[in-house]
């Protein structure tokens, strides 16, 4: 019986320790102002696993990071982002835009973020084209393609991280007139 009160205990810790993710929305990032400086600060995560592909010309084979893999004869580069990765703020190039970083190596390598009303103003995946079947993203200076389904990858931050709030308090003693 101990053992499982301690296993539970156990368990109960651990998940209080966890980041507990929401999605970063632009009612969050209006209500708090944050500078680009702040923005740095903030931890993001993936929302979901997030695939890039692009095909590779024939006689390039310059892959460095990317896995390579054969589909229908073609030789395919592939970048996958699994869901949870943390990410960086890199830049904002306009309003409402953020480049997020979730691989070291390179200024480059980084996808657009940015409000979509139709999802509760939820910061989710930006590409320069969609169609129905994918969507075009250019990341470390070279195009490639993600499904539609990866549309909704969106950024998630740990509420309760940004929410804490450090309050420094002091009484006053109060002031006497010089007799």
């Amino acid at each position: 019986m101990n053992r499982i009160i301690l296993l539970f205990s156990t368990i109960v810790l651990l998940a209080s320790c966890s980041p507990q993710l929401s999605p970063f929305t632009q009612k969050l990032y209006e209500e708090n102002r944050w500078t680009e400086d702040e923005l740095r600060k903030i931890q993001f995560y993936l929302s979901q696993d997030l695939v890039l592909k692009r095909q590779i010309k024939e006689g390039n084979s310059e892959i460095i990071n990317g896995k390579i893999k054969m589909e229908n004869g073609r030789q395919i580069e592939e970048i996958v982002i699994r869901r949870g990765t943390p990410g960086v703020f890199v830049f904002s190039p306009k309003d409402s835009r953020f480049g997020i970083s979730f691989e070291d190596g390179g200024e480059k390598k980084y996808l657009m973020f940015g409000p979509n009303p139709k999802y509760g103003n939820r910061y989710l995946l930006l590409a320069s084209d969609w169609d129905r079947r994918q969507g075009k993203v250019q990341y470390d200076s070279k195009f490639f393609y993600v499904d539609s389904d990866d549309a909704m990858a969106g950024l998630l931050v740990d509420l309760r991280r940004l929410q804490k709030t450090s309050v420094d308090t002091r009484t006053a003693k109060g002031r006497r007139v010089d007799e």
